[in-house]
């Protein structure tokens, strides 16, 4: 070890050990807490949270990295640790403090006027609100820009390094002219029939199902745990312990099926991480990304094929008997792949969801380039459902407001949910070289898939950029195509159309 880093060590132990702590009460908030421990509990929260930032923004760590740019001695993964640190010393060092506390003041109003707005279904609530945090995110743009640099540019890097706005401009453009045809082909034709879907389903009984699901696809209960939360969400505090939550709704099977199957990609990818990178900064995924693709991947690549459901279809409908008895294979497959084009993001198929994502892109394109006002921004966003999915919402609970994202300054962090289904499309085109997945998905095998990803990605956390994973793991750099031709391939065939 660089004798410079080993001086950086104690301080990095610390942050990990914070932000351990920090995920633990987040998680019991979210699954366990009861309900008067908030208030409370935010105090400690507030605490933590203040001595994790000074554990690495104080000028010891700032002059070991001043010396570590010069250091020749450090190994690839401490020069990996070494980035990344910087970079977010780089970035919070640039902004005041003060306008730091009056940020966080701004974020936690920001969040109960969205939960009002929402509520009373107004945008007009949330407006004045929104407006500051994008004069915010603006502002803090300008102090990390590099010479030349786009603001929005800045925020999408928070997020996705190395995918600017030229990058994906093209990617939705290509998107918009290949997808919108064929979700129009899709709405002329006959529905299919997935209401048995949507009989009443045994709770108890979705839970034992979901979890032999989720050690199906290779969730490992040994280092793992699995509860319920009003919204499913994967979080861990090193390899050996990453934990996942599902909600389960009586009336909507599907829901918890392809949640608990979308949380065991991020997962799997998580306790796949090798062991001497958890517990650093490199133990997490590579980018957002990244760690869509690889959810993306289990519930929609693999989780949705006809495939996979052949060695388990049997037990699901031996669970459900009575709702499902009289139900084939087929029907279930062509039900769970159902186009329906709607206006909430979350509960989008397959083939809209990125057109969801672009609407939201495009929309923050214009709030950061002053484009729009606040108030014009409803009638914009409606306009845009209607011309890419062919809906209006009825109202800006279902509209505008439905994500909170922006209530939390979180400006540049859609574009990663599209691309992380893009990346999880062109990993499968590579996949489908080396093996015949169709025929090891048909066979239970899932381990063969599993090894592939673990190899190609997940063994790696943060070790390697988004960009560089994908190109060792496809052989190629970012490309759409790839993802434009297996929507069109498989609903193509779904809807016996050309």
């Amino acid at each position: 070890m660089s004798q410079i880093f080993e001086r950086l060590v104690p301080y990095l132990e610390k942050h990990m050990a914070l932000q351990t702590a920090l995920a633990l009460l987040d998680w019991d908030d979210a699954t366990l807490a009861p309900k008067e421990a908030g208030e409370y509990t935010a105090k400690v929260i507030g605490i933590l949270s203040q001595e994790d930032f000074v554990c690495l923004m104080n000028p010891q760590v700032k002059k070991i990295l001043e010396e570590l740019e010069t250091d020749k001695t450090m190994d690839s993964t401490e020069q990996a640790i070494f980035r990344k640190v910087r970079k977010q010393f780089r970035k919070n060092e640039a902004i005041p403090k003060e306008e730091k506390r009056a940020y966080a003041e701004l974020k936690a109003r920001s969040q109960k006027a969205w939960e009002e707005a929402k509520k009373e279904q107004d945008f007009s609530i949330f407006a004045p609100y929104l407006e500051k945090m994008i004069a915010y995110g603006k502002k803090f743009a300008a102090y990390g820009a590099s010479d030349g640099q786009e603001g929005y540019d800045v925020l999408l890097d928070d997020y996705e390094e190395a995918f600017p706005v030229e990058v994906l401009d093209s990617f939705f453009e290509k998107l918009k002219k290949e997808i919108i045809p064929l979700l129009r082909k899709i709405q002329q034709q006959p529905p299919i029939d997935d209401s048995f879907l949507y009989l009443e389903y045994d709770v108890e009984k979705q839970k034992e199902f979901n979890r032999f699901l989720a050690e199906y696809v290779g969730f490992d209960w040994n280092r793992g745990v699995m509860a319920e939360s009003a919204h499913p969400f994967t979080t861990s505090w090193h390899n050996h312990d990453v934990r996942i939550t599902t909600h389960y709704y009586k009336n909507q099977l599907a829901s918890a099926i392809f949640s608990t199957i979308h949380e065991s990609g991020h997962a799997i990818y998580e306790q796949g991480i090798e062991d001497c990178y958890t517990q650093t900064v490199l133990g997490e995924g590579a980018s957002c990304g990244i760690h869509e693709s690889q959810s993306r991947f289990m519930e929609n690549i693999i989780g949705r094929s006809r495939a996979f459901w052949i060695p388990i279809y049997k037990k699901l409908v031996e669970t459900f008997p009575e709702q499902l008895g009289e139900v084939s294979l087929d029907q279930f497959v062509a039900a769970i792949n159902r186009v329906k084009a709607d206006e909430i993001r979350t509960e989008a198929d397959e083939l809209t969801y990125c057109l969801h994502i672009m609407v939201r892109y495009e929309i923050e394109k214009m709030m950061i380039n002053e484009e729009v006002s606040a108030e014009e921004l409803p009638k914009i966003w409606n306009e845009k459902y209607q011309e890419y999915l062919g809906v209006t919402p009825e109202n800006d609970a279902v509209g505008i407001l439905q994500d909170v994202h922006w209530s939390m300054g979180d400006i540049g962090y859609f574009p990663s949910y599209a691309l992380g289904n893009a990346f999880a499309a062109q990993i499968y085109a590579r996949m489908k070289k080396e093996m015949d997945v169709e025929a090891e998905l048909s066979a239970g095998n899932i381990g063969a898939i599993r090894d592939f990803l673990h190899r190609t990605v997940h063994r790696y956390g943060a070790l390697k950029e988004a960009r560089e994973i994908l190109l060792d793991a496809t052989g190629e750099e970012f490309n759409p195509d790839y993802f434009i031709e297996y929507l069109k391939e498989k609903y193509q065939k779904i809807y016996g159309i050309s």
